[in-house]
């Protein structure tokens, strides 16, 4: 717990820092690695919706005008941007500061969760999984994309370079491959892609609904 914290600091101080040059770092990311996977993604939500890890607020334009948005992020200063973006672009989005370790909402409370590019990142990726199903509804829907560890050796040894700088830095990782951990915590996984030499990784999960009466 104490290692988990010391991360959680660290990362906030360095997405604080580096906010203001957040959007130029992921929009080449977006164009030379990641395609069209914000749309993708967010154009799949649907009813109540939270986003956990707004940041800056990116994938604010690719939401369906229909749900009804939420999100939460750990640094002041990325919220403040995706504010300015939402006032910006008339998009009616509830902002709030939050962990994503401890996501401040009742169980069952949305009936998407998006997370898109920040499991790299937050410290306990399992703590994270587990609490974005806790806050779904039964037969809720998880909207998942981040980068991964490749499928090719060589560009996994690169990575494993990275990590020697950028995990003691922002606690960036590159090796990490979130979809393995959904199981686990009582996710089915519904759809699953891997593109650009197996760097990215998208999908959609569903929270089953056990609930008597309801089919499987």
């Amino acid at each position: 717990m104490a290692d988990t914290d010391q991360q959680r600091r660290r990362s906030l101080r360095y997405w604080n820092k580096h906010a203001a040059s957040y959007d130029k770092q992921m929009g080449f990311f977006d164009r030379v690695l990641f395609a069209d996977t914000r749309a993708w993604i967010c154009g799949q939500a649907e009813g109540t919706v939270l986003e956990v890890a707004i940041g800056t607020g990116l994938n604010l334009e690719h939401y369906p005008l229909e749900i009804v948005l939420t999100g939460i992020e750990q640094s002041p200063a990325m919220l403040e941007l995706a504010r300015r973006r939402a006032e910006r672009d008339g998009v009616t989005v509830d902002l709030r500061l939050g962990d994503a370790l401890a996501l401040p909402f009742t169980d069952a409370s949305f009936d998407t969760v998006v997370s898109t590019f920040s499991l790299c990142e937050i410290p306990d990726v399992d703590q994270a999984i587990t609490e974005m199903h806790r806050v779904l509804r039964p037969g809720g829907l998880l909207l998942l994309a981040d980068h991964v560890a490749s499928t090719a050796w060589g560009l996994r040894i690169v990575q494993r370079g990275l990590e020697l700088i950028t995990i003691p830095l922002g606690g960036e990782h590159f090796l990490r491959r979130p979809s393995q951990h959904l199981p686990a915590a009582g996710f089915e996984i519904e759809q699953q892609h891997r593109f650009t030499a197996g760097i990215v990784e998208r999908l959609t999960a569903r929270k089953p609904d056990h609930r008597p009466g309801v089919a499987p």
